[in-house]
C-alpha cells in the first residue's frame, strides 16, 4: 500500500475533499533533496548540531554535566510529583473519553482506510517499540526492590508474603494501562491529524486547530526539534541499558554458569556488542517498514513466547497463575488510590519519587518516540478499536509477563534458596533475570534466548526510532530514501557508544525525566486540540454534504456501513466486503 494515499481510492479523494484543511503546504513540501536524503531545510541540521553540541557537552564536562542533571531530576521529583501523578491520570480519562463516546466510531484515515498490517503484526510492532527492552530489564529485578523494601503504600512486612503481593501490584502499577495511555494519546493524536487531516507526521501537525499553517513555520520547527531531541537522545539512553544486560548476560551465563569463556564486563566490549547490534538494526531499517521492522518485531515476539512459555512450564506453575490473579485483583483493587498516591501524608514518598515519577516522566518523555510510530502503523482502525488495541492487550500482556518472571522471583524467594535475591542484591538490576533462568533446567539455553530477545529489542527499538526520527526530520513525510533510514541508524549508535563511553548514560537519563515535565504541559494542550479535531470530523460526517458524497457512491458498487448509528464509518468495495 502506498503510504502517501489517505484513501481507498473510491471516491477519488473524499477524504481529502471534505477533511483535509485548507493549505497549499504539504509534508515536506520544502525540503532539501540531496546526495541521497530528502531533509527539512531547518529540523535536520539544527537537530545534527544540538546532537553534536550536547554529546560534546556530556562528554567533555563529565562530572560536571552528570550533577547538573542530577540536581534538575530532584528538583523536578520533589517539587512536581503531584503534577507528574495527576497528569497521567488525566491523560487515560481523556483517552478512554475518546473512545467511549461517540467519537469512537471515527476511522484513523477516514471512512476509506483499510488496515495496513494485521492484527497481530500491529500489536507485536506496538508492543515491541513501547516496552521490550524495560520489560526484559525490570521484570525480575523491580519486584525485587519492593520484597525487600516495601512501598510506602502497602501496610506489609518485608520478605513475607504480603511484600510479595505488594511487589506484584507496584509493578503492575508501573507498566500497566498508564504507560499505555500516554503512548496512546500521542499515538492516536498523530495518527488522526496526519491520515485524516493529510498533515506531516510529526508533532507540530497536533497543534493545526490552534496554529493553523503556522505549524510550518518556527513554532512548528521548535515542536520537533524538541521531539527528536528527546526521541534520540532517550532511544540512546534505552539501548546503553539494553547493551549493559546483554554483556553482563554473556559473562554470567558463558562464565559463570558455564564456564565456557570468560566475558569481559565494562564499556569497552559493550561499546563492541553496540556496534555490532547496529550493525544488524541498519540492515533492517534499510529494509523498511514492511520487510525489517514488521517481521523482525513479530519474530520478537514469537522469541518473547518461547522464553515465557519455558518460565510458566518448567519454572512453579500453579504459583505464578496464582500471583498473577491475586496480583491483578489487587492492581484493581488499589489502582484508584495508588494512582493518586503521592506519599506526602505518609512515609511513602520515596517510592513515588524515585519508582512511580521516573517512570511517569520517563513515559512522558518518550511519548513522541512510540505515539509516532504507532501512529505510523494504525491507519484504518477506528479511535475504539486503536485504544482498546494499544490500551488494553499489551498492558494486560504486561501482567501475565512480570507475574511468570517476577512471580518466579518470588517463589524462589519465599520457598526456594533465595538465590535470585541474592544475586540481585550482591550484582545488580542487569544479573537478575538470569539468576532466575539458572534455577530450571536449561538455564543456560533459555539465559542464551533471553539475551538474544534483548538483542531484538534493541534492534527493533533502533529501527522504530530510525523511522520515527526520519519522519521528524523530513518534514513529516511518510516515506523516505534509504540512505536518510540508515544514516540514522548509524547515528543512534554512535550517539549511545559515546556516552557509553563517556560515563554520561545514568546523566543523560535523568536529563530525559526532566523533559517529561513541559512534554506533560504540551500533552494538555494536546488534549485540548485532538478534541477540537475529532468534534470538527464528526461535524463533517453529519453534514449534508458529505451526506450527499455518500448517497452517489450509494449508486455504484460499494458498501457503506453505518455501524447502527447515522454516521458513516465505513466505505468499501462490496466485492471486497464480501471477501471479508
Amino acid at each position: 500500500m502506498d503510504d502517501n494515499d489517505d484513501s481507498g481510492g473510491l471516491t477519488e479523494g473524499l477524504q481529502m475533499d471534505l477533511f483535509h484543511p485548507e493549505s497549499e503546504r504539504d509534508p515536506g513540501d520544502t525540503n532539501v533533496q540531496k546526495w541521497g536524503f530528502d531533509v527539512h531545510p531547518v529540523v535536520f541540521p539544527v537537530t545534527l548540531l544540538l546532537v553534536a553540541v550536547f554529546v560534546a557537552a556530556t562528554v567533555l564536562l563529565g562530572e560536571q554535566a552528570a550533577t547538573v542533571y542530577s540536581d534538575v531530576r530532584s528538583f523536578f521529583e520533589g517539587n512536581f510529583s503531584w503534577f507528574y501523578l495527576l497528569s497521567v491520570n488525566f491523560f487515560i480519562a481523556v483517552l478512554l473519553f475518546f473512545a467511549f463516546s461517540k467519537y469512537g466510531k471515527i476511522r484513523i484515515g477516514g471512512v476509506e482506510a483499510e488496515k495496513e498490517f494485521s492484527d497481530f503484526s500491529w500489536m507485536a510492532m506496538l508492543f515491541s517499540a513501547g516496552m521490550g527492552i524495560g520489560l526484559m530489564f525490570y521484570s525480575v529485578s523491580e519486584p525485587m526492590v519492593y520484597y525487600s523494601d516495601v512501598p510506602g503504600f502497602f501496610d506489609a512486612e518485608a520478605g513475607t508474603g504480603m511484600a510479595g503481593v505488594a511487589a506484584l501490584t507496584q509493578t503492575f502499577f508501573h507498566w500497566g494501562i498508564h504507560p499505555w495511555g500516554i503512548y496512546g494519546l500521542v499515538g492516536l493524536s498523530l495518527a488522526f491529524f496526519s491520515f485524516n487531516r493529510g498533515l506531516p507526521l510529526t508533532f507540530r501537525s497536533i497543534f493545526w486547530p490552534l496554529l493553523g499553517d503556522r505549524i510550518y513555520g518556527w513554532p512548528g520547527h521548535l515542536i520537533d526539534l524538541v521531539t527528536v531531541f528527546a526521541t534520540l537522545f532517550g532511544l540512546a539512553t534505552s539501548l546503553g541499558l539494553g547493551v549493559k544486560q546483554i554483556n553482563t548476560g554473556l559473562s554470567y551465563i558463558l562464565g559463570d554458569i558455564l564456564g565456557v569463556v570468560s566475558v569481559p564486563t565494562g564499556t569497552v566490549p559493550q561499546i563492541l556488542l553496540i556496534a555490532i547490534i547496529t550493525t544488524i538494526a541498519t540492515a533492517s531499517v534499510a529494509a523498511g517498514l514492511e520487510g525489517g521492522v514488521k517481521r523482525l518485531s513479530t519474530l520478537n515476539v514469537y522469541l518473547m513466547f518461547a522464553l515465557f512459555g519455558f518460565v510458566v512450564l518448567v519454572g512453579p506453575t500453579v504459583f505464578i497463575f496464582g500471583a498473577w490473579v491475586q496480583g491483578l485483583g489487587s492492581y484493581f483493587t488499589n489502582l484508584p488510590s495508588l494512582a493518586f498516591f503521592t506519599g506526602t501524608l505518609s512515609d511513602g514518598s520515596s517510592t513515588v519519587n524515585d519508582w512511580t515519577v521516573f517512570y511517569w516522566a520517563w513515559w512522558i518523555a518518550w511519548s513522541p518516540f512510540v505515539g509516532t510510530f504507532i501512529a505510523r502503523i494504525s491507519r484504518g482502525r477506528t479511535i475504539k478499536e486503536f485504544v482498546v488495541g494499544v490500551l488494553v492487550i499489551p498492558s494486560l500482556f504486561s501482567t501475565v509477563w512480570l507475574a511468570a518472571f517476577g512471580g518466579s522471583a518470588l517463589f524462589n524467594s519465599l520457598q526456594g534458596n533465595g538465590a535470585v535475591l541474592t544475586a540481585h542484591e550482591q550484582a545488580g538490576q542487569t544479573v537478575a533475570m538470569f539468576a532466575l533462568l539458572d534455577q530450571f533446567p536449561f538455564g543456560a539455553v533459555f539465559g542464551l534466548l533471553a539475551i538474544l530477545v534483548v538483542a531484538m529489542f534493541f534492534v527493533t527499538s533502533s529501527d522504530s526510532g530510525s523511522l520515527v526520527i526520519d519522519h521528524l526530520t523530513s518534514g513529516g513525510k511518510h516515506d523516505v530514501p534509504k540512505t536518510q533510514r540508515i544514516f540514522w541508524a548509524i547515528t543512534e549508535g554512535v550517539v549511545a557508544a559515546l556516552l557509553l563511553y563517556s560515563g554520561g548514560l545514568n546523566a543523560l537519563q535523568t536529563a530525559a525525566i526532566a523533559t517529561g515535565f513541559p512534554f506533560s504541559l504540551v500533552l494538555i494542550v494536546m488534549c485540548y486540540t485532538m478534541y477540537l479535531g475529532l468534534q470538527t470530523e464528526y461535524e463533517l460526517l453529519q453534514s449534508e454534504e458529505f451526506a450527499d458524497r455518500v448517497q452517489d457512491i450509494t449508486d455504484e458498487d460499494v458498501a457503506i456501513d453505518r455501524s447502527r448509528s447515522e454516521v458513516v464509518t465505513d466505505i468499501r468495495e462490496t466485492s471486497e466486503s464480501a471477501d471479508d
